[in-house]
């Protein structure tokens, strides 16, 4: 019997974040390379020199909650006695190693790449992100520019005041009146 390989798409559905890792749970890391759950843990605990901290964790009693919470497929850890561990994207290629079979080696490329993707997907939007502020931020200085513009256009569209003339001509010294308008 041959086993196909899991579809990229699979593969995203089960990338989950926590702690600030982009991680896989056994639970998924077992269907993805078709091996039960138990088996995996096994093989990891056999080689556990090859999984630190930053390949692989076991979640807490309120992580494993709020997981099974909030991802439907999940919903059978929670009734499991054992809190999953979470794998991250080089604890993926380790568990592939140690499980090394052709299935594992295949999966654990896909896997590889779709995190990859995700990593990529991620750069894209953060300099979207600065792009946008960017644009926004040159459109307030340019409403602030048009603003002005309008402002001056209208003080320039208002006829000027009328002053009072001084007679032409030889005329009488100017009166108090006069004298307080041109100061």
């Amino acid at each position: 019997m041959t086993k196909t390989i899991t579809p990229a798409d699979r593969i995203e559905h089960h990338i989950l974040f926590i702690r600030d890792y982009k991680v896989i749970l056994d639970t998924d890391l077992a269907g993805l390379y078709g091996v039960t759950t138990k088996r995996l843990n096994e093989q990891v605990k056999r080689n556990q020199d090859r999984f630190p901290a930053d390949f692989m964790f076991q979640l807490t009693t309120a992580e494993k909650q709020e997981v099974v919470a909030n991802c439907d497929h999940l919903k059978n850890l929670k009734f499991s006695p054992n809190n999953p561990y979470a794998f991250t994207e080089h604890g993926t290629i380790m568990v592939a190693s140690v499980l090394s079979s052709p299935h594992a080696i295949a999966v654990s490329l896909l896997v590889v790449r779709t995190f990859i993707k995700l990593r990529q997907m991620l750069v894209t939007n953060k300099e979207l992100s600065y792009k946008f502020a960017e644009l926004e931020r040159r459109l307030k200085n340019h409403d602030e520019t048009i603003f002005t513009l309008i402002s001056a256009i209208q003080e320039l569209m208002e006829p000027p005041q009328s002053k009072r003339k001084h007679p032409i001509g030889f005329a009488a010294w100017p009166t108090e009146e006069i004298l307080h308008e041109t100061s």
